[in-house]
Order: C-alpha cells, then structure tokens, then sequence
C-alpha cells in the first residue's frame, strides 16, 4: 500500500485516534506526536492514547501532557479513522486497539520488516530509519509546513531509532531529513542529555551491576545479560528498558554476533522481554519471529512466558540453529 492511499485517507477522515506499540521508545512517542501536530496543522483533530505511561526522559517533547492512557476515562474519545505507528502487530498496542470496536479504518504506519500488514491501509517501509522518518515523509508528500514542535519530536525519534547515527539504517536521506530538522534551532546536547544523559543514580546501578553479570557462549559469539525481577526491585528502577544502555557494549565486544538481554517483567509473573541484537551476519528478526516476536534483522524482541531459565534455553537453542547455518 502506498503513501498516496495514506493520504488519501487522512484527507477523508476528521477525527483520529493515535497510538503505537507497549514499551514506548523515542520512535515511537516522537513519531505519534509528530503525526498528531500533523493532523492539527490540517485542522484536524488527533487523540494519542497509549497503553503505557510516558518512558522516563521525554517528558521534554511538547505534546506528551496532551497524551491520554488506556485506563483513563475515555468516554469522550470520538474518532473515525484509528492511526498505528511503528507497530509491527496491532495487539503490540496493548489494549488500546480494543477501543476500535466498531471497526473504523486502520492506518498502518511502520518500518518493521516483520509488520503482519494488519491494517486497512498499511504503509510499510522496512528500508527507512524510522517511523518518525515516515512521518516526515508525510509532511513533505501533504505540503504541510513543519513547525519547531514537530521537528523536535521527530529529531528525537530518528535519534533514538539510529543509536545518534551510528546504526545501519541511517541513509543519506535520514541525514538530509535531520539536517533540515535542525533547522529549527533544536537543541542538540538537550535532546541528548535528556534521552541518555540524565539516569538516576540507582539505574545506573543496577545497569552497572548488569554489566557486571555479562555472560558469553559460542567462543564469544554470543553475549547475554539478565535483568531477574528481584534485581530490577532491589534498584527500584523506574526506567527498567535496559536496552539502550546494556546492548551496546555488548555489540562493542570483539567477535561478538549476537547480543541478548532478558528482564523479567515486574507486573507479570512469568513472563520475559528478550531483546535481540545483531552485527548483520545473524539475522536476529527471524529468531524473535521465531519466538512470537519481530522487528528487524539486526535488532528485535520478544515477549515470552515462563521461568527464565527456561526462556534463556529456549532462545538459546534458536539462536545456536541460527550459528549452525551460518558455519
């Protein structure tokens, strides 16, 4: 499907419901508020309702007091067209796709290349930075003049989805985009320092003490952490999505092809969240599908119920069949 149907759709509807996917990130917050100042600037109105609360560290971004959580009072929402960003599944939304009882049209913004194409219109490009790249896309293919509200969000959102840059999905043309948010007088060292530069003393603990319990197998060519629920209590984190923090020094470790953390999720008993990473020659998309989860083919998750241990073997096994091929 393509950005012109998109279009079409925005431009057919009034009202519209926003989201994106549990675990919130920089990509996907910038990129729903970026849309929903879109919708605005049209003259429409936009609605973003999440299943989880704001992820610590972006409560800079203009726009994220307006946001709405699925267990708030929601009677009021009105909306006939429902808009998913950078949401491979739509039950990856929470509860929030439930509020869609009567069937109003999907709008499937995404950059996943395990997207299950779940919309009534899916717009699906697994070769662009991010969804806040898409969403500026949509700017220029609408006409719709960026503002310094929209440019920061997506400035953010491109930021957090290419590590600053450094990651394979950052292309000419994901500069070109930046270089004209910046533009706008965005402050870089802030957006920085408010998204990696500013953890409570007790995270970077407990990311030290993770660090710490690093483990490898395969001569090296894996590198695993675990963040137990007990640990995550004893720091009394509240930003428990290590990823950003933990991942990349394993990705740093010489001969290192894969890297997994597993963090066992506080509100539910038995259930882990496995984060995949991968310097290319793995592709680490087809294990998380493999498991139930997606994303991309050197950087993925997925969501997995049972002990740890027994989680950590049964990713494991997966990822040595993934090595065999390779050999």
């Amino acid at each position: 499907m393509s950005l012109k149907k998109i279009v079409a759709q925005i431009k057919n509807h009034d009202n519209f419901l926003v989201s994106s996917h549990v675990n919130m990130e920089g990509d996907a917050l910038g990129s729903e508020l970026a849309f929903s100042r879109l919708i605005k600037l049209l003259g429409k109105n936009a609605v973003i309702v999440n299943e989880d609360k704001l992820p610590y560290g972006y409560g800079f971004l203009p726009g994220v007091n307006t946001i709405k959580k699925y267990k708030d009072n929601l009677k009021g929402v009105k909306f006939d067209c429902f808009v998913v960003l950078d949401c491979s599944d739509i039950k990856r939304t929470g509860e929030v796709y439930r509020m869609n009882n009567e069937g109003k049209p999907v709008l499937n913004i995404d950059h996943h290349i395990s997207n299950t194409k779940f919309g009534t219109f899916n717009w699906i490009d697994p070769y662009v930075s991010s969804a806040c790249e898409m969403v500026y896309q949509l700017y220029k293919k609408m006409r719709v003049k960026l503002d310094k509200e929209a440019a920061l969000c997506l400035y953010a959102g491109i930021v957090t989805d290419t590590g600053s840059f450094r990651y394979s999905n950052t292309t000419s043309t994901t500069h070109e985009a930046a270089a004209e948010l910046l533009n706008f007088g965005i402050d870089v060292v802030g957006v920085y320092k408010n998204i990696y530069g500013n953890l409570p003393f007790n995270e970077l603990q407990l990311v030290a003490h993770v660090l710490g319990e690093m483990k490898r197998r395969n001569n090296g060519r894996v590198i695993w952490f675990e963040a137990p629920a007990s640990l995550l209590k004893k720091y009394k984190a509240r930003y428990i999505d290590l990823t950003d923090h933990v991942m990349n020094f394993g990705r740093a470790i010489e001969g290192a092809e894969v890297v997994v953390l597993f963090k066992e999720n506080l509100g539910v008993k038995n259930e882990v969240r496995v984060n995949f990473r991968s310097q290319g020659s793995i592709d680490v998309n087809a294990i998380a599908q493999s498991l139930g989860g997606g994303g991309h083919r050197t950087a993925s998750g997925c969501t997995i119920h049972g002990k740890l241990s027994d989680v950590r073997r049964q990713v494991m096994k997966q990822i040595d069949k993934a090595l065999e091929k390779l050999s």
